[in-house]
């Protein structure tokens, strides 16, 4: 009697969800394609997030849950990846070229649900937060963009003159 592969499906589903958290590839691997967003990230709060603690909340794990989310896997403030997922699928440059795919191997569009995974009632902020202002705040995709767009956009250079 010949067995189908069929049982392999939960199986890969699994192995791949228990791997899933350890699918980060670090803030510097977005750097070489997205350098603007690196460098907004890097002038960010997300990237200071621990430097806000002091040092008996950075031993707190219901601090760093979300000052340094991904910790385990040597990220300590909250990178690229907190809001965006884990790129080891889609941060080869030909997946990030296909939106769809990109989204379909985890890229993540930042929503304010998720924002408000931290930024929520019982956190210790001063102030409330605001959605709309704080996605201000960490722009660091609209002159990227505008660029993009503009490249885009751009007549194509001029044909060298041809020789008679």
């Amino acid at each position: 009697m010949r067995t189908s592969g069929f049982w392999l499906l939960p199986l890969f589903l699994l192995v791949s969800a228990s791997a899933g958290a350890a699918d980060l590839v670090g803030p510097e691997s977005c750097k070489g394609c997205h350098p603007a967003a690196y460098t907004a990230w890097q002038l960010s709060k997300h990237a200071r997030a621990t430097d806000s603690l002091s040092e008996t909340q950075k031993k707190d794990a219901r601090c760093l849950s979300c000052h340094a989310p991904d910790q385990a896997q040597g990220v300590t403030n909250v990178s690229c990846e907190t809001c965006h997922g884990g790129g080891q699928y889609y941060a080869p440059s030909y997946v990030m070229k296909d939106p769809e795919l990109s989204r379909l191997v985890g890229l993540v569009d930042p929503s304010e649900k998720l924002c408000r995974t931290c930024h929520d009632a019982s956190s210790p902020s001063l102030r409330p937060f605001n959605f709309v202002e704080s996605l201000k705040a960490i722009d660091h995709w609209s002159a990227e963009r505008a660029k993009k767009n503009a490249r885009a956009e751009a007549p194509p250079p001029p044909e060298p003159a041809k020789k008679k």
